[in-house]
């Protein structure tokens, strides 16, 4: 294989994680590790690591507030996204999930003062009447069922995207933090909102405690933390080295292999209408990615 496509297959194979994070984390949840707990030991470990290649990179968490806000959304994106892969519909939650460039064009405009142009305008209504089709219940009679088959996990996917395009927008907030801080934040956040979330979920009984160590999730979560490892060093190898719309044309293909992989394997069920929903999401975040 030429080196010319190195950076396409990094992008690739860091989708491939994500767009597969679905199963191991279903798998934990069998084993007794609800996701949040998940997320705290994940990131711990690559906090860990992370401390001890990068160990200036705290000096600037301490000091920077931007810091602390990329490390909040971050956290929720996380922690959120995971939880829902873990019990919820694949195909849904990665769909909504995907919303993230419709929730970017409004936060843009609020904060970073980028007036939405009619393309943009066109891009949230695909992206919308596409999440109204795939939350909207098969053989619905009107619009007003529109969310009566709307989940747990579907409201937390949706959140993760919210949460995700927060994250994009400040970190496209200028900012004198190197890169190794901001992923030490972003690490941080991710394990501090995993823990909290755990503590929370315990304490008020929707979670269940800290399971007895056994081989299945302790494997799991050592393993995903080397492929989330593995993953962010592919993101950033592929995406120092392609055009921003490149980059995101790629990074779609998560919702080819988290649909793809979960109908395989019988978590989730394709519906023409679930796919015309889709097709309208997919479609506004594609251009949203090819857009000058």
């Amino acid at each position: 294989m030429s080196l010319r496509f190195a950076p396409h297959v990094a992008l690739t194979l860091n989708a491939l994680v994500w767009g597969l994070s679905w199963w191991p984390f279903q798998t934990m949840l069998a084993a007794g590790l609800a996701a949040p707990w998940a997320t705290a030991l994940m990131y711990a470990v690559l906090l860990a690591a992370m401390g001890v290649l990068a160990p200036g990179a705290w000096r600037h968490l301490r000091h920077d507030r931007a810091l602390w806000l990329l490390a909040l959304a971050a956290g929720l994106t996380n922690v959120a996204f995971n939880t829902a892969m873990s019990f919820g519909d694949v195909v849904r939650v990665i769909l909504l999930f995907y919303l993230m460039p419709a929730w970017a064009v409004m936060l843009a405009w609020r904060f970073l003062g980028e007036r939405p142009s009619r393309m943009a305008v066109l891009r949230l209504v695909l992206a919308f009447a596409g999440m109204a089709l795939v939350i909207l219940p098969t053989g619905a009679q009107g619009w007003q069922r529109l969310g009566s088959d709307f989940s747990v996990a579907d409201g937390l996917g949706l959140f993760a995207g919210i949460c995700f395009a927060i994250t994009n927008v400040t970190l496209r907030h200028p900012s004198a933090a190197p890169a190794s801080a901001r992923m030490l934040a972003m690490f941080a956040g991710c394990m501090g909102m995993g823990l909290l979330s755990a503590l929370l979920g315990c304490a008020v009984g929707w979670l269940p405690g800290l399971p007895p160590v056994n081989a299945v999730w302790v494997v799991a979560v050592l393993g995903m933390a080397a492929l989330v490892a593995g993953g962010n060093w592919a993101l950033q190898f592929g995406a120092a080295r392609l055009p921003t719309a490149t980059t995101s044309v790629i990074m779609l293909s998560e919702v080819l292999f988290a649909s793809g992989s979960a109908w395989l394997l019988g978590a989730t069920q394709l519906t023409a209408q679930m796919l015309l929903g889709g097709g309208l999401i997919v479609g506004g975040a594609l251009l949203a990615a090819l857009a000058p």
